[in-house]
């Protein structure tokens, strides 16, 4: 039996990790205690989920307490970014093995920490990639293992985040580098850690130009100068291109948040202590990027080439991988029901170097991420799937590796120089093959 102690009460952790744990592994698994900062997160957890009600809460500072009184054999970490590193090296520290949200940790220093503090202990640490378990994306690591492409050369991968999306960015605690890492951490290592598992390379060098084009005190689409207001009480909604395109004159909004999820209005307070998911998005305390190009250099003689944008008309991406032996070319549309025009159905392209392309049509589950979350849900709480022909769940290194491409890009969009990925992470230099 497996006994888990969750760290931080977020949405994420609600429908990730908690309601599966409940529903549908509970033979296998039993959560044993919770701990949040925030009193109301717990109780609404728990009025959320009644089989939670006998459940020992706890604070931040009791974590010890908490794993003397509970017994745990595994932690979950899904508090807000800054604060993994705290739960990781304490559980790791008391032998504990543990599952945490990605990012891993917000920056290169505190992955070094959590590579070498698994070293020392009995524990393992899982970072839960989820978007590797797409089916499209696990189709494509398939085809690559087939050889279909020979030898990877590049890769392509542009990202589009909508307004909706993007915008919540920057209403919320991500807006502050000290505790995302900026969006290239928090956001782009799911990408970064897709390419390098993918390709099967380990990233040496990254250049980058990063900006913050759209939001902040100098976005074009700002109002006014003001400082300090937020969406629900902001008597200049109607004139916000941002509000009006996902909200209405009611003055009601639902808005998005991966750690909470809270619906404000002029007469209703968060529902969460001290904290509201819905601050300015043109404050002038916003400094980090909302725009990056990147190139990426890995071991074995490929390149990355990456852009993200996170205030576009619509989301999702456009991915080429090239090889020896041909390309794989696909593109997505996220969230089809805030597309505002008629979009076509994901496939894959498959074109040899020599002979006829290859449509393939990619068979989709229930779930999250293309039925790729309940995947993952399985190998956590399961045990890995022993059929699987080749290794999908995420470790410590995978996921420092993420971090410091996602530490490079800023770093080099701030210096104007490239990045050693060995420098960061305190390795001895990798080979490159020239």
């Amino acid at each position: 039996m497996r006994r888990i102690v969750v760290c931080g009460i977020s949405n994420r952790a609600l429908g990730m990790f908690i309601e599966p744990v409940i529903h549908d592994f509970d033979a296998e698994n039993r959560i044993v205690g919770l701990l949040d900062v925030d009193d109301r997160r717990l109780e609404l957890c728990k009025e959320t989920y009644p089989e939670l009600q006998d459940v020992p809460v706890y604070q931040p500072d009791q974590f010890e307490q908490m794993i003397s009184e509970t017994n745990p054999n595994t932690v979950i970490v899904a508090s807000r970014d800054d604060t993994h590193i705290d739960y990781i090296l304490r559980g790791l520290a008391l032998d504990l093995n543990i599952i945490t949200e990605k990012p891993m940790v917000t920056n290169a220093d505190d992955a070094v920490k959590v590579m070498e503090a698994e070293t020392k202990s009995k524990g393992t640490v899982t970072v839960t990639f989820n978007y590797r378990y797409n089916p499209y994306h696990r189709k494509i690591k398939e085809m690559i293992i087939a050889g279909k492409i020979g030898r990877i050369t590049s890769v392509d991968l542009n990202w589009y985040i909508d307004t909706y999306h993007g915008a919540s960015y920057f209403k919320r605690w991500n807006r502050k580098r000290e505790h995302s890492g900026g969006l290239s951490v928090h956001k782009s290592t799911h990408h970064f850690d897709l390419v390098n598992w993918w390709i099967d390379q380990l990233p040496v060098e990254v250049f980058a130009y990063g900006a913050l084009n759209y939001y902040g005190k100098d976005g074009e689409l700002n109002p006014s100068p003001q400082d300090n207001r937020f969406c629900g009480t902001c008597a200049e909604q109607l004139n916000c291109d941002y509000y009006t395109r996902w909200s209405n004159r009611r003055n009601s909004q639902s808005v998005k948040d991966d750690h909470i999820q809270s619906s404000i209005s002029q007469s209703n307070e968060p529902d969460y202590t001290g904290y509201r998911p819905d601050a300015c998005i043109f404050d002038h305390e916003i400094e980090i990027e909302d725009t990056y190009v990147a190139t990426v250099k890995y071991d074995k003689g490929a390149f990355l080439s990456y852009s993200i944008n996170f205030s576009l008309p619509y989301e999702g991406y456009r991915l080429a991988i090239n090889g020896t032996k041909g390309r794989i070319e696909t593109a997505e549309y996220h969230e089809p029901s805030r597309v505002p025009f008629p979009i076509p159905e994901q496939t894959i392209d498959y074109f040899p170097l020599f002979g006829s392309k290859e449509t393939i049509h990619v068979v989709k589950g229930e779930g999250g991420h293309g039925g790729g979350d309940p995947v993952i849900q399985e190998d956590l709480f399961l045990g890995i799937d022993p059929t699987r022909q080749y290794e999908i769940l995420a470790g410590a290194e995978a996921g420092a590796y993420s971090i410091a491409v996602g530490e490079g890009v800023w770093r080099s969009s701030k210096s104007n120089q490239p990045i050693k990925i060995a420098d960061l992470l305190k390795v001895p230099t990798l080979h490159e093959n020239q």
